[in-house]
Parts: structure tokens; C-alpha cells; sequence
């Protein structure tokens, strides 16, 4: 079943058009390892996820009749999760609330969820429900409906929750994931899925559930073992420029994350990266590339499996000639949206294993 990807707007654009952007990026400086820490989720009245950049969204429905919802198809995460009418929170005014009452085959739990995303956390009630993805009916899936979602960050993104599609061991409340249900339902051909991310339009994007399509890829797949079935983890033995070490030098771990818009990794590294290809901070702090030396700039070529996965200056320099890449104080690198554009990315749970190819 294949589910179009729209990349629609992000809060970055959403912010500049009402001219708040400046501010709020004060405020809540962007940290891509939010959704990772945990440790840090005893402060209140942050963003669930403050990636200014999240913009590939698919259409889902929820409960007979169906109700649509637009959300991040994320394999970062394992929650399904949706704003409901019990949510009050800012962010839940301007997004569709899901409706038990208005459901048939909506079934009520006592359970209750919390989903940290670092800094702050999504709560809610569970509740079971159909729900279907493109062709695929899903019965008897569980997922939160939101009662709390912290911080005005949410407010500005068009997209309304989050299907996740890592593994259940990092599941919060232990829900059963969309994928694993729909495996355990006998719905899927294949227990994979895979990504299309299109690199400019709008349109064109795709995941598809139980299978991967050969027109959307070039040349043979690389098929990568995980390290860890948490996230859908991954050890890079190195990143390499002009055939010179430039990161990782000893390995590193790293996560193929659909739910991240940039690249990932720890300061020390992706500074070495950034002054490998010339890109330097500005004035303002933001790293910032001249858009006339994208053609003379060299590739970043990541080494996993024995294979060399490169990304051209066309993929790690981003719209308004900024850096794909986002420096963390995490030690996990993140291969995001800027990596997948590039590399179409199938997800296996049958095999647990990554195969990249190369994206048409």
C-alpha cells in the first residue's frame, strides 16, 4: 500500500510569514536530540519536537465513520498519537481533534500515555480504534489521544500528531505500534517498509507499507544490519571527504530517522565536517553557505557495511543556502530527511535491517 507524502509547510516558514521566527528560535532553540532525552523531561512547557524544518506529513483516518489527521510519519518514534476534543493546549486549537464519541469501534482504556520528547511530553489517554493507512485497515490499534501538548511550538506546524514506525522496546506505555499490528494482522506482503522523500516539489514523496518499488531507486540495495532494534539504529564506520577520515573516526551509532529534518551528530564531528566543506557561522551564529559555491563544494561520503553512501553539496546544503547539518550534544547521530532525500531508505522488520539505494 503506498501512502503519498506531502511536504507541506514547516514551522520555520510558518514563523517568518508572521514575522515571529527570530523570537521564538530565541526561545526555543532548535536541539534535535529532544525527542531522544529523557533524562531532561522534568521541565515543563517545551515543544514535543522543536525541528523547524518537519514538513513530509501522510493523511490517516481514525475510527467508522473515518476522521483525517495529518501526521509525521516517523521512524524515530513507536507512538501513535493524535490531538483529541479532551485536548485544551494552544496547540491543539488550530489541528483536528479526534472524536471517541463520534467513533463506533472506539474503545476506551484506563491507560494513560506520556510521550517525552526530551523537553517536554504529550499526554494523554489510549484508546483502541481503526485506523487506516492508504489501503490497510488497521482494527484494534492502540493510540494516545492528547490531552496535553506543551509549549506553542505545535501551534505552528501543519501537521496534526505522529505515527511512529520504530520498534515496540522503546514504546511508551508499551502500545503496540502501528507496523507490528498491522504485521500481526497479516495486512503487509512483506514486513518492510520503505521511503521516498523527493527532494524539491511538494509532491511526489511515498512511503510504502509491506514492499519497496524499484522506480524510485537506482542500482542495487545495500542492505545494512541494525545494532540496535530500538530505534532503527545503525553503526557508520566513518564519514569521509576528498577519501580523507573527516568524522567517526572510530565508528559511531547512528539512527535513519524520517521524523528529523537535518543531519545529526555530535559538535566536535560535525564541525570538522563543516570546515571540511567551507561552511562557517555568520554573523547571527547560523551557519550559512555561499548558494554559488554548491557546485565546486565536495561530497560527504558516509561509510556503512563497507559501502559508501555520499552526499553531494546539492543534498546537505538546504533551501535559503543554509546547513543541512545540525551539530548535538547527543553522541547518536541522526541520518534525517536531508540523508533519505538522497538515499531511498527500506525498512525491514522481518530481517532487522536497513537497505539504502540510490534515490532517483
Amino acid at each position: 500500500s503506498m501512502i503519498p507524502l506531502y511536504k507541506g509547510k514547516s514551522a520555520r516558514e510558518a514563523l517568518k510569514e508572521k514575522g515571529l521566527l527570530e523570537k521564538f528560535m530565541k526561545n526555543h532553540p532548535y536541539n534535535p536530540s529532544i525527542k531522544f532525552n529523557s533524562a531532561l523531561a522534568q521541565i515543563a512547557n517545551e515543544p514535543l519536537t522543536n525541528d523547524y524544518d518537519l514538513s513530509y506529513y501522510g493523511i490517516i483516518s481514525i475510527g467508522t465513520p473515518p476522521q483525517s489527521f495529518k501526521v509525521i510519519f516517523d521512524t524515530g518514534s513507536s507512538n501513535l498519537w493524535v490531538p483529541s476534543v479532551y485536548c485544551n493546549s494552544y496547540a491543539c486549537t488550530n489541528h483536528n481533534k479526534f472524536n471517541p464519541a463520534q467513533s463506533s469501534t472506539y474503545r476506551a482504556t484506563s491507560q494513560t500515555i506520556s510521550v517525552q520528547y526530551g523537553t517536554g511530553a504529550m499526554t494523554g489517554i489510549l484508546g483502541y480504534d481503526t485506523v487506516t493507512v492508504g489501503s490497510l485497515v488497521d482494527t484494534n490499534q492502540i493510540f494516545g489521544l492528547s490531552e496535553n501538548e506543551p509549549g506553542s511550538f505545535l501551534y505552528y506546524v501543519e501537521f496534526d500528531g505522529i505515527l511512529g514506525l520504530a520498534y515496540p522496546s522503546i514504546s511508551s506505555s508499551s502500545a503496540t505500534p502501528v507496523f507490528d499490528n498491522m504485521m500481526s494482522e497479516g495486512l503487509v506482503a512483506q514486513d518492510l517498509f520503505s521511503f521516498y522523500l523527493s527532494r524539491n516539489s511538494q509532491a511526489g514523496s511515498v512511503v510504502t507499507f509491506g514492499g519497496f518499488d524499484s522506480a524510485y531507486y537506482t542500482g542495487s540495495i545495500q542492505w545494512i544490519p541494525l545494532s540496535s532494534e530500538t530505534y532503527w539504529q545503525i553503526t557508520v564506520q566513518n564519514v569521509m571527504v576528498n577519501g580523507q577520515v573527516v568524522a567517526c573516526a572510530s565508528g559511531c551509532q547512528a539512527i535513519v530517522d524520517t521524523g528529523t529534518s537535518m543531519l545529526v551528530g555530535d559538535s566536535s564531528n560535525i564541525n570538522n565536517i563543516l570546515s571540511w566543506v567551507g561552511i562557517s557561522k555568520d554573523q547571527n551564529g547560523q551557519y550559512s553557505v555561499n548558494c554559488n559555491n554548491i557546485g565546486s563544494m565536495p561530497d560527504v561520503t558516509f561509510v556503512i557495511n563497507g559501502a559508501q553512501f555520499a552526499l553531494p553539496a546539492s543534498a546537505y546544503v538546504i533551501s535559503g543556502c543554509s546547513s543541512g547539518f545540525s551539530p548535538s550534544s547527543d553522541q547518536l547521530w541522526i541520518l534525517g530527511d536531508v540523508f533519505i532525500r538522497e538515499w531511498y531508505s527500506i525498512f525491514d522488520r522481518g530481517n532487522n535491517m536497513v537497505g539504502l539505494a540510490k534515490a532517483v
